[in-house]
């Protein structure tokens, strides 16, 4: 079973969907902190999350939930084309439309149009894209709603905008969550860690050398709050390269020694 943010209807579900291909029952959850959970508590067999948007950046719920509070692993990922569409109820125009609808992110991924040609509208937030469509569908036709296709077809809505985001190459990462880290090794693989380090000098720098020494390709860093105390951080790293490479691997063991927290959150192929 492959536990995913709902409602029916997200790009979340969407992603959970074209990810299994029919293969596995799905399971929505009402956060992406709970579909992690889920599966730490067995109520899932994996799940699948929002890790990082090529717009607004990384999702910080998931890096904080997998470094601080579950022993899970990544065993993969998934990257899907995020295409933002104006909804109305069938039959509805545009100079019917009185309010907009949809979560803070969409609606600040298309600024440009809403500005342009919608700027007498209210504009107001849910909690996802797959409640405003429930909000538009249920309307007179005085709402419209910003979100995915498989949101316009799952409530019977018109996409009245297609493809009307501001940045056109808008897409969104998603990893799978499991229990047991993945054996295969691809030409392809990718690792990621986190870790956090004393306070002094040099620290992040020696650190980082250590990949530079082996010769390892790093894809990504960033840093987040510890949240314990003020001025520290954990930092989130993505190599190239899979674990059960002993280059790999004496490396990361360098660094878990070099650190004063240290994990392995999975290697996987990307």
């Amino acid at each position: 079973m492959l536990g995913y943010l709902g409602p029916s209807g997200t790009f979340s579900h969407q992603a959970a969907q074209e990810w299994s291909k029919g293969q596995e029952p799905l399971k929505e959850f009402s956060t992406i902190y709970s579909a992690i959970l889920a599966v730490e508590n067995g109520g899932a067999d994996r799940a699948i999350v929002p890790i990082e948007n090529s717009i607004d950046g990384s999702i910080n719920t998931t890096l904080d939930t997998l470094a601080f509070d579950v022993d899970l692993h990544i065993t993969g990922e998934y990257i899907l084309h995020i295409s933002e569409n104006l909804m109305v109820k069938k039959g509805a125009k545009k100079e019917d439309i009185k309010i907009i609808t949809s979560h803070p992110q969409p609606i600040g991924q298309c600024s440009r149009m809403l500005s342009h040609e919608f700027g007498d509208v209210k504009i107001e937030f849910a909690d996802s894209t797959a409640l405003a469509a429930k909000r538009a569908a249920a309307s007179d036709g005085s709402i419209a709603c910003i979100g995915s296709p498989n949101s316009a077809k799952l409530y019977g809505l018109e996409i009245l905008r297609a493809d009307c985001g501001d940045e056109r190459n808008n897409s969104t990462r998603f990893i799978i969550i499991e229990k047991n880290a993945s054996t295969k090794v691809t030409k392809h693989d990718k690792t990621s860690i986190a870790f956090t380090l004393d306070n002094k000098p040099g620290s992040l720098y020696n650190a980082l050398e250590l990949f530079v020494q082996s010769n390892i390709n790093m894809i990504k860093i960033e840093s987040r709050p510890l949240k314990k105390e003020l001025g520290k951080y954990v930092f989130f790293i993505d190599i190239d390269g899979n674990i059960d490479d002993a280059t790999i691997y004496f490396a990361l063991d360098k660094v878990r020694r070099s650190t004063s927290f240290f994990k392995f959150l999975g290697s996987y192929a990307y």
